[in-house]
């Protein structure tokens, strides 16, 4: 009995030859023997068919992604980590997404937020000869991926603006082989490169800008060790803005006669939601899935943020944050948000809700999970240092969950009223949020300030070149983070992508 719907399409061929066809099996093999079929066998290895009909964005990236053995720092489902569409949503809501589709400069936008080194180019600034020349070098290695933003109507295919990863190159004939995402439509297909590119060198009409291709790589290391900036909470534009907007304009104030009027005057002014936006990379685990021996990754991974943070917390700017911030806690003129920021059972509730929410799934609803209670210990086994971990139990209309956050901690440092038990860790803090932030403003945010002996006390203080390498790596990946969140805020980041990033 016949179903009202679609079921595939016929590949109009020519142009498109189909990869399982007589023709399109012997340019796989041929290509092959030419060596440039090396990208393929990875990218084949995490194909996957988009979700949505709009999602051939991201389902294009998370296969790259997990070709690329990228870990996403975050569970998927059960104790997976791994990357999903349903992960994507750091630069564009999955709703929007989902009604709309997603643009060329996002997705770019999305694979670094995702920790992957990206080239992005549009067609117009660039040629069908440099196209060539990325391909193959993609095609004759397994370290890089190129996604292909087009229009299908030059294959003369159905449908409009398209994305896909290229899955490798024929030499003699000049041909790519498309991994059309849309298995449900068309099935993987070679087309002439030239022909492609002219798909390419297409206007968008939801952006009015030229499509193109990316290149994605991996990056050294992981991007986030101990922090990122979020862009889910609906404060992040404000904060955005004052960061990059606001704060060279308080620095121009003739009452700059110090480094602490500097910062006080930063401090003072700073949304008290600020938590909202610069986040923890935490480690979060469903209780039923660990136990008290830590897996040796689980202790690696903490270990490393650890020393992050103790690279934090021996800056000199480090210092000069927590004598200005006791300074005003004594004196009651600090915004409360700081003491909520360091109270640890209000930090893991936020952080097992968000936990809870990634594990089942639910990544823009996260307000409706409730922490109900929390508890901290320690696990110490086979005679390492002891590790910390705080326990919430978290409920929703569906049920409750318990949740572990393994803590980053270091021996207590005095600060000024410090009532703590000196055997306790000390866990991240608005001291050391404070301090990364400083770090990660742009270096012209200082130019401002006009006595000139100030100025370069500043300009030591926040200086990235002489930081440790981790710490160095972690300012600068926030400092990009931060530069693209205000080309999204400002509708630039479209405009912006068009040559190598």
């Amino acid at each position: 009995m016949a179903m009202a719907g679609l079921y595939r399409r016929i590949l109009p061929s020519p142009p498109a030859i189909d990869f399982a066809s007589v023709e399109g099996k012997q340019l796989f093999v041929e290509a092959i023997q030419n060596g440039t079929m090396e990208g393929f066998f990875k990218l084949i290895s995490y194909f996957q068919t988009q979700s949505e009909p709009a999602y051939c964005g991201l389902a294009s990236l998370s296969m790259v992604l997990n070709a690329l053995a990228i870990d996403p720092g975050r569970k998927w489902k059960g104790p997976w980590r791994w990357f999903d569409e349903s992960m994507l949503d750091c630069c564009e809501p999955l709703e929007k997404v989902k009604a709309n589709g997603i643009a060329f400069g996002k997705v770019a936008c999305l694979a670094r937020c995702a920790g992957a080194k990206v080239e992005a180019f549009r067609a117009h600034q660039s040629s069908v000869d440099d196209f060539r020349k990325y391909v193959i070098q993609c095609s004759t290695s397994d370290n890089c991926h190129v996604i292909s933003s087009y229009h299908r109507g030059a294959f003369r295919q159905t449908g409009t603006g398209h994305f896909s990863p290229i899955g490798g190159y024929h030499a003699g004939r000049d041909m790519a082989l498309i991994l059309d995402v849309a298995r449900f439509k068309y099935p993987p297909h070679w087309v002439p490169l030239p022909l492609l590119w002219e798909a390419m060198n297409t206007i968008d009409e939801a952006t009015g800008l030229h499509r193109g291709f990316m290149l994605i790589s991996r990056l050294h290391r992981a991007p986030a060790l101990l922090y990122t900036l979020s862009c889910k909470h609906e404060s992040w534009v404000s904060i955005a803005k004052f960061l990059t907007e606001e704060v060279p304009v308080i620095l121009t104030s003739d009452d700059l006669k110090g480094v602490k009027d500097v910062f006080a005057s930063v401090f003072a002014s700073l949304p008290s939601n600020f938590s909202d936006f610069i986040k923890w990379v935490a480690e979060v685990r469903r209780q039923e899935d660990a136990n008290e021996n830590l897996s040796e990754e689980e202790r690696g991974r903490v270990a490393v943020k650890e020393e992050v943070l103790k690279q934090v917390q021996e800056t000199s700017l480090y210092k000069h944050v927590t004598d200005l911030l006791c300074c005003e806690k004594s004196t009651c003129r600090i915004n409360p948000t700081f003491s909520h920021v360091d109270n640890l059972p209000n930090i893991a509730a936020n952080v097992c809700c968000q936990g809870a929410g990634l594990l089942a799934g639910k990544f823009s609803s996260l307000d409706r999970f409730c922490c109900q209670e929390t508890c901290v210990r320690c696990y110490r086994a086979n005679g390492n240092r002891p590790v910390t971990v705080v326990s919430g139990k978290v409920v929703n209309g569906n049920g409750e969950q318990e949740i572990d956050m393994l803590v980053p901690s270091l021996a207590n440092l005095s600060c000024c009223n410090s009532s703590s038990d000196s055997r306790h860790g000390k866990h991240p803090e608005s001291n050391d949020v404070l301090t990364v932030l400083l770090l990660a403003l742009p270096s012209q945010t200082w130019s401002g300030i006009k006595d000139e002996k100030v100025l370069q006390e500043i300009d030591s203080l926040v200086s990235v070149e002489n930081l440790p390498l981790m710490l160095q790596e972690e300012v600068l990946h926030l400092r990009d983070q931060l530069c693209f969140l205000k080309r999204c805020k400002d509708d630039k980041v479209e405009e912006d992508i068009g040559a190598p990033g």
